[in-house]
């Protein structure tokens, strides 16, 4: 088990992130945020700041760098006086330092003329074209012998990675490269491809680089205003790099966000218990300026057996910040809702949860209709069921210790095998050294370790002699760090640059002998359907006086291929069911939709699962090489362990007490009464 290669530099903090990069004399920008949902600006009076000994210029629509395509409106930073949402872009301030910008920001005085505006989530009724139709549901549904019709919510939610989204800009009119942006993203290539024609650039001309991220969670997936905002900085002072770090607070309204969500589960079952029609129809929201889809039902489509099959998304735009990726996106909301319903009808028939979940099993892919990989989802609860103890579960509310109501849960997670195509990787031999390099990004997740694992094991040597270089659009292209499709998207373009490398030099290659591998794309000719599957178990306390939930312990079994690095793989196994608890327990971003503001946005207010939430949280798997999926065998796991946890607290919380929640966060009020 090979500790992390850059523990040591991140424990001393010398590991440099995209804000540490050393500049001689930079500037800072700070942004200015609109304080309407929706209307535009009017006036714009900027003297004061000006006058502020230390600022450099403010930047409007007004006078701001026009950009060379505007297609995509999120990334249309100062373009127009439009606004279309509260907290949206309006200007900048740059300074000779952080501080003076901030303080000045606060003197510039924005006039508005206001619009009515929509930001208030409801039901939209299905239409006659759902995104997934097998067989006739209602007709089905109308004779079943057991079924349950539910509706299940989840809210606006925040990716709070510990390194805010920040943007290092150096415009060179006369350089090769026109603009270096040190970014925090999770992929400089996919970044650079997106940032290029914004600022009428070839993509050679745009670098960017991302030497350390400090976490995602999917919001660094893609680029933001920020990043568009630093580059107009930097072109409005060429020859002068400026640093844009965004607030905790600005993050609530320009990193992106997990849509809300309503979902109408119905389902049927036959006087066996075996499911016949499963319905799940889904309301979320989007954005005016830019439409994103969460794909909430889509794990729907294919966890259980069932001959009738109908899943539908209906997506209101309207007047609130753009939804992105966050952790299992579509995935974990859309498990909440699928495994709350799958605990409910298992007690509608009177069968156990594990044994509903097992009777409904489905031989092959019932959306796809290919065979499995591998499909470990019923070792992975029978496993999880003989570790937890499940055997010692009560009728709900009948386990009482003191004043606590005592209860087990568990649900069910998948998450669809992604082998992003494209990657390429340099394998280099010098001085009886290795240098593998490309262009991937580790946010946290361990990929340095892990692809110099996957390196050392094709080129058949130690992980000593091996260097690993990633971060760079200077190195080879390499896929987005989003999908759980990481380590097996690069990996496999790296065990391909070493089959090259074996081919033309042979174990004994001379010094600067290289090669270079390009990872095939194989993603339209899979013959199987390929997905990691686990099982979540979760104990929760219930306070019979205040209803406040404690959940002592965690466990989640999975079946994700083979495992690189066990070190690494438990962490992310443990991150994602951590996340899964607070989206259980905590996170919830209130809007007022009387502002369109996002009132709790900063972490005093905004909650997140800390040390305090759990007191045992294990994760183990199933070791299961999948030789369908990539060379390495593996799969995914940076998103698996999200999915489901949320729903095995709230299916443990109703075995403590009886009562069902169907509304996240679960908090004290919904318990007592």
């Amino acid at each position: 088990m090979t500790p992390r290669v850059d523990a040591v530099a991140k424990v001393r903090g010398v590991a440099p992130y995209a804000y540490d990069q050393f500049f001689d004399d930079p500037a800072y920008a700070y942004p200015l945020l609109a304080t309407v949902a929706r209307g535009s600006v009017t006036r714009i009076d900027s003297s004061a700041a000006e006058s502020v000994e230390g600022v450099l210029g403010v930047l409007t629509h007004e006078n701001a760098p026009r950009l060379a395509d505007t297609d995509d409106k999120e990334l249309r930073a100062l373009q127009s006086a439009v606004v279309s949402f509260r907290g949206q872009v309006v200007g900048a301030v740059v300074a000779q330092t952080r501080e003076i910008a901030r303080y000045a920001a606060g003197l510039v005085h924005i006039e508005y003329s206001a619009d009515d505006h929509d930001t208030a989530l409801e039901w939209v009724a299905s239409s006659n074209t759902p995104d997934v139709e097998q067989g006739d549901p209602d007709d089905a549904f109308t004779r079943a012998v057991t079924s349950v019709e539910r509706t299940y919510t989840t809210p606006m939610e925040h990716n709070n990675p510990m390194e805010p989204h920040v943007a290092v800009a150096l415009w060179d009119p006369e350089g090769d490269v026109r603009l270096t942006l040190y970014a925090s993203t999770q992929g400089v290539h996919p970044a650079r491809t997106t940032l290029a024609p914004i600022f009428g650039l070839p993509v050679e001309r745009l670098r960017v680089a991302a030497p350390h991220v400090g976490g995602g969670f999917g919001s660094k997936g893609l680029p933001h205003v920020h990043d568009v905002l630093a580059g107009l900085c930097a072109q409005a002072f060429p020859g002068r790099p400026v640093k844009l770090a965004l607030t905790r607070q600005q993050m609530f309204t320009l990193a992106g966000h997990r849509t809300p969500t309503i979902q109408r589960v119905r389902l049927g079952a036959d006087d066996d218990g075996r499911l016949d029609v499963i319905v799940h129809d889904v309301t979320e929201q989007t954005s005016t300026v830019k439409e994103f889809a969460e794909q909430t039902a889509v794990g729907t489509r294919m966890m259980y057996a069932a001959p009738h099959r109908r899943v539908s998304h209906r997506r209101p735009a309207q007047d609130v910040p753009v939804p992105s990726w966050m952790r299992a996106p579509g995935e974990c909301p859309g498990s909440f809702g699928l495994e709350v319903a799958m605990d409910e009808m298992a007690d509608a028939c009177g069968l156990d949860p594990i044994d509903f979940r097992v009777r409904n099993e489905p031989r092959v892919d019932p959306y796809s209709g290919k065979p499995w990989s591998s499909r470990l989802l019923v070792e992975c609860l029978a496993e999880g069921s003989r570790r937890f103890g499940w055997s010692e579960r009560t009728r709900p509310g009948t386990r009482r210790e003191g004043r606590e109501l005592v209860g087990l849960g568990v649900a069910a997670s998948t998450y669809p095998f992604h082998g992003l195509p494209g990657s390429r990787a340099t394998v280099r031999y010098d001085r009886e050294r290795y240098l593998v390099a490309i262009g991937a990004v580790d946010i946290g997740t361990g990929a340095r370790t892990a692809l110099l694992h996957v390196a050392a094991d094709a080129l058949g040597c130690t992980t000593d002699e091996v260097d690993v270089e990633i971060g760079d659009t200077d190195l080879p292209f390499a896929t987005v760090a989003g999908g759980s499709s990481g380590s097996n998207s690069w990996g496999t373009a790296i065990v391909q640059a070493v089959r090259e490398f074996r081919d033309c030099y042979g174990d004994s290659p001379p010094d600067g002998a290289e090669t270079v591998g390009s990872e095939p794309d194989t993603s339209g000719s899979r013959e199987h359907s390929i997905h990691s599957f686990g099982a979540q178990f979760a104990e929760t306390r219930v306070d019979m006086d205040t209803g406040e939930v404690h959940v002592p312990r965690m466990l989640g079994v999975f079946a994700a291929g083979r495992i690189i690095n066990e070190l690494t793989a438990r962490s992310q196994f443990v991150g994602g069911m951590t996340m899964g608890l607070s989206m259980a327990l905590h996170e919830h971003s209130v809007m007022d939709h009387r502002s369109g503001l996002v009132v709790n946005h900063d972490l005093a207010q905004y909650h997140v699962a800390t040390n305090a939430d759990v007191e045992d949280i294990e994760a183990t798997w199933i070791d299961e090489p999948d030789r369908h999926s990539s060379p390495m065998g593996a799969k995914g796991i940076g998103e698996i362990g999200i999915v489901g946890a949320a729903a095995a607290v709230a299916n443990a919380v109703y075995n403590s007490t009886g009562i069902r929640v169907r509304d996240l966060p679960i908090t004290p009020d919904q318990l007592v009464g």
